[in-house]
């Protein structure tokens, strides 16, 4: 099982997510690390899972503030070669590409997230992965890794998706993320089930959970039901996932 850190920026520092409440998060406590400095906790979050993807939830952009921008890029110059996956709450293709373009040279390892509960319409999603712009025309060339991810997220068992993205199979790209926003920080396990629901949707995508996992025995349990990678914040700073092997 593929693991990709986490962290969750907000004012420019990691704070440590629990159940998706961004309002009451508080800067990280890490076995791992004794830093809230965004840097620090990604470097050492990307050794010990033994990866050069890193995905980063700009808490201050999906608040509706403007995106940590400085912070992006110095994560990006500090960590070369780095695959940054980034959910800013973009609501369209047009806005991923512009803070991309604003991170100059470095944006070209940001992968973008568009996240079903940020997407402002069907439209929208289309647009996101169809290889056109916002006029219709097709967009430039981009590097295989800078396809963008879309990520399914629920909350309380209610979906996040006034855009419709869970019910549009085949308007997916190749990797979804299954984002269980309660599962969080939780320590309460991973959401199999919902896991499950998207495989029957899209035998053939890449799948990629979010929430839950406690230890290693859950990472073989979302293996089993056919995650290709799991998202994982907690359970690294906490010290229950071992060190990978490079």
């Amino acid at each position: 099982m593929k693991l990709i850190p986490v962290i969750d920026l907000m004012q420019g520092q990691v704070v440590r997510a629990v159940r998706g409440n961004r309002q009451a998060y508080q800067p990280i406590v890490s076995q791992l690390c004794a830093s809230s400095d965004p840097v620090t906790v990604a470097k050492t979050l990307c050794e010990h899972c033994a990866t050069r993807q890193l995905y980063v939830a700009d808490l201050d952009a999906l608040l509706g503030k403007s995106a940590q921008v400085v912070t992006l890029q110095a994560l990006l110059q500090a960590m070369p070669g780095l695959e940054l996956w980034l959910d800013a709450g973009f609501a369209s293709a047009e806005a991923a590409e512009t803070l991309r373009s604003g991170l100059g040279a470095a944006g070209q390892q940001v992968v973008a997230v568009f996240g079903s509960e940020s997407l402002a319409s069907r439209a929208e999603l289309q647009r996101c992965f169809s290889g056109t712009n916002a006029t219709g025309m097709k967009a430039a060339a981009q590097p295989a890794s800078a396809e963008g991810v879309l990520s399914l997220d629920r909350r309380d068992g209610q979906r996040l998706d006034a855009a419709g993205c869970w019910d549009a199979p085949a308007l997916w790209p190749k990797r979804v993320i299954v984002m269980t926003l309660e599962r969080v920080g939780s320590d309460a396990g991973p959401d199999l089930d919902t896991l499950l629901e998207v495989r029957r949707k899209s035998p053939g995508t890449c799948i990629v959970g979010a929430g839950g996992i406690r230890n290693s025995i859950d990472l073989s349990r979302a293996r089993d039901a056919g995650a290709a990678a799991w998202l994982v914040a907690s359970a690294l700073h906490d010290g229950r996932l071992p060190r990978a092997r490079a």
